[in-house]
């Protein structure tokens, strides 16, 4: 949970108008072996892999809370055909008309892809184009084959034999509701409420639950926040008052987790900051996703309590904890951290920042800020909170 400094990076949990659904419907996948293994990167909290299209070759997120998705530029270069245009809303309810259309072939590693639906959305604004994502593989093209992910490892495997994955090694079982566009929906229940959290691989946070299921927790550790640091596919999300807190139990599948850490956002999801902790098994044919457990530790909070994200070249505090002790402030103006300059950078030196962030391994930084055209400096420590 120490990604609490950072951006959260939600491309996911896109939805599509009735007429769009259909076409996340097509497609075929081949294996050439039994079992594929896929080469994986794991970094920011995300999952990445290598496709060739046409020859040439992609970097694609390994997304389950979105449909499979191309750049304007791979769109462009391919000379594909636009099928038609409709409503898609993204992560922070931002409505826009986006083209639909059909890839004739994709290639990831061994396995063959063809004629997979696919929505074309631009992925180079904001942070999104750090990332340096062309593309999305997404549930409908997932739903095809059985997948075994294990981040720790880097590891990712495909078959269209569930008996190859050895289903005795995966005790913890999540029983999930596909969206029309095969997004799994899983369901869980804490206190007295009963939440459906999207299991998203787009997304590089822990839990959060909409801001209404979160009225008066049940519990004596929370922070409450302001500000926003979710970045989804149409931009960054409005500001808002939120929570942060733990709780004793979260019943999900077959299991109760314990001291579990929960974030307010404006959507349910389950994301990699949970997932890293497990193996676990992708299975759309009966509808459940199996988990074993590969680090058992207590989750943590960890946070200078703020976190920032760059505008118009310009790093500006965007997130902050409601705690008396913190000198800093929404709006804040960030010139400096730990001697850094970060003040009048070109769109590589934004990209390289917001990716490797000064104070990532930090457990005091300096800072020095503009506020109300006054320079202020101060010395930030790393706390724990809600423990």
């Amino acid at each position: 949970m120490k990604r609490i400094l950072y951006s959260i990076f939600i491309f996911s949990t896109l939805t599509v108008s009735a007429q769009a659904k259909k076409i996340f419907t097509k497609g075929q996948a081949r294996l050439q072996n039994a079992v594929e293994k896929v080469n994986m990167r794991f970094d920011n909290n995300l999952p990445f892999v290598k496709v060739s299209i046409n020859g040439k070759n992609y970097n694609f997120l390994f997304d389950s809370g979105a449909p499979t998705v191309i750049s304007y530029a791979v769109f462009n270069d391919l000379e594909l055909t636009r099928k038609y245009k409709a409503s898609v809303k993204d992560s922070n309810d931002k409505i826009e008309q986006q083209i639909f259309t059909e890839l004739p072939e994709m290639i990831v590693d061994q396995i063959v892809f063809r004629k997979v639906g696919a929505l074309v959305l631009d992925l180079n604004s904001a942070e999104l184009g750090c990332l340096k994502v062309d593309g999305i593989i997404g549930a409908n093209q997932m739903a095809k084959l059985f997948w075994k992910v294990n981040y720790a490892e880097h590891s990712l495997e495909a078959t269209n034999d569930l008996s190859l994955f050895n289903l005795k090694d995966y005790p913890i079982i999540l029983p999930f509701e596909p969206k029309p566009q095969k997004t799994p929906v899983v369901k869980a229940k804490f206190f007295d409420k009963d939440i459906e959290f999207t299991f998203d691989t787009g997304f590089s946070g822990r839990f959060e639950i909409t801001e209404n299921k979160a009225d008066n927790p049940k519990s004596d550790k929370v922070i409450e926040t302001y500000g926003t640091r979710a970045i989804g596919a149409f931009g960054a999300a409005k500001p808002v008052n939120g929570k942060i807190f733990r709780i004793d139990s979260l019943g999900l599948g077959n299991t109760v987790f314990n001291n579990e850490i929960i974030s307010t956002s404006i959507s349910d999801l389950l994301g990699n900051e949970f997932l890293k902790n497990y193996s676990f098994i992708l299975d759309w044919k009966n509808n459940k996703i199996y988990l074993k457990p590969i680090n058992t530790e207590r989750p943590k909070l960890e946070s200078f309590g703020f976190s920032y994200r760059f505008i118009d070249a310009k790093p500006m505090v965007t997130f902050v904890f409601h705690n008396k002790g913190l000198p800093i402030k929404i709006g804040d103006a960030i010139i400096s951290i730990n001697s850094t300059n970060l003040e009048n950078l070109n769109n590589d030196s934004v990209c390289y920042y917001t990716i490797n962030r000064i104070e990532k391994d930090q457990k005091t930084i300096d800072m020095r800020i503009k506020r109300d055209g006054q320079i202020l400096d101060f010395k930030l420590e790393r706390k724990e909170y809600l423990n």
